[in-house]
């Protein structure tokens, strides 16, 4: 029962992780590859300040604005460049943020990490136990889900979907798709903090090694699998790959085998988000009303 819950837990909490990547890449047509780096923001502020014996309440709110003012601080230049340019930008600011919680080491305590992280207190109420921490991240999902689908199916979810399709177009026709792709990226980073301050609580200890690029990937992989653009996708592919690689921690396998068992999950990460890019680039859910076809895409 306790295996099962912990996939759970770890399966919400990919599931707010790639609900925000959505918002920016499904929806947006923003191909972050830095987002790792406000989950770690958001992990990191939080932990550092319920440490320092600040509520969990104050924890969780400085990691969700943190989180999105620096996404906001990253979209003013790097939005205003396109395609390939814009995700190396990101890519280089994920790795920037990797090496301050690296190298702060009176912050952060570096390559040590950050142990003994309490375990999140709301309204006076400890989730200490396996059960009311599944719980606690089933009732933030739910209000990342709800939210960001409420969000979606507004004339504002309409306008990303238009800049989506076509930039030009929509700027033609009256809106600022700049400021847009801002909101878009702001929102998604808050989100991404929300997840990372509830992994770090949830895990109790942090270190630099746990937001490299390889985060990206799984959570890219995620939404590629479920199918980018739609409401149910980002479930659907948490449940499959969060499942499959936290099952794969309880094998009991002999040590000479273990150390194989990382490199040999890249691979199959890797390898899975080539075939889907390549024969299935709209995912397991193909969003409705859309049409792709290996290169091209066409909206109905």
């Amino acid at each position: 029962m306790d295996l099962f819950l912990h996939l759970c837990v770890m399966c919400l909490i990919y599931i707010i992780f790639a609900l925000s990547l959505n918002l920016e890449i499904g929806y947006t047509g923003l191909f972050n590859f830095g987002h790792v780096a406000f989950f770690g923001i958001g992990a990191y502020t939080s932990a550092l300040l319920t440490l320092h014996h600040f509520p969990f309440e104050l924890g969780l709110v400085m990691a969700l604005t943190l989180s999105g003012i620096f996404g906001f601080l990253l979209g003013l230049p790097s939005l205003r460049l396109r395609g390939d340019f814009f995700g190396i930008a990101t890519l280089g600011f994920g790795e920037m943020i990797r090496m301050v919680f690296q190298n702060e080491v009176w912050l952060t305590k570096g390559p040590m990490g950050l142990p003994g992280i309490p375990k999140p207190t709301l309204f006076s109420f400890r989730f200490a136990t396996l059960p009311q921490y599944f719980l606690l991240t089933l009732g933030f999902t739910a209000i990342t889900f709800l939210f960001l689908r409420i969000l979606i199916r507004s004339p504002f979810g309409r306008v990303l979907k238009a800049i989506r399709e076509d930039e030009i177009a929509a700027e033609a026709l009256g809106k600022n798709a700049y400021r847009f792709k801002i909101k878009s990226f702001v929102v998604g980073s808050i989100f991404a903090g929300l997840a990372g301050a509830l992994w770090g609580h949830y895990t109790t200890f942090i270190s630099p090694n746990d937001f490299t690029l390889l985060e990206t990937i799984l959570v890219l992989l995620i939404v590629v699998l479920g199918g980018k653009g739609t409401e149910w996708g980002p479930l659907l592919g948490a449940a499959l790959l969060i499942f499959f690689q936290e099952s794969l921690r309880f094998l009991r396998l002999p040590p000479e085998y273990g150390r194989y068992l990382a490199p040999l999950q890249q691979m199959i990460f890797g390898a899975l988000l080539i075939f889907m890019m390549l024969f299935r680039p709209e995912g397991l859910i193909k969003e409705r009303g859309r049409r792709v076809y290996a290169g091209t895409q066409r909206v109905e």
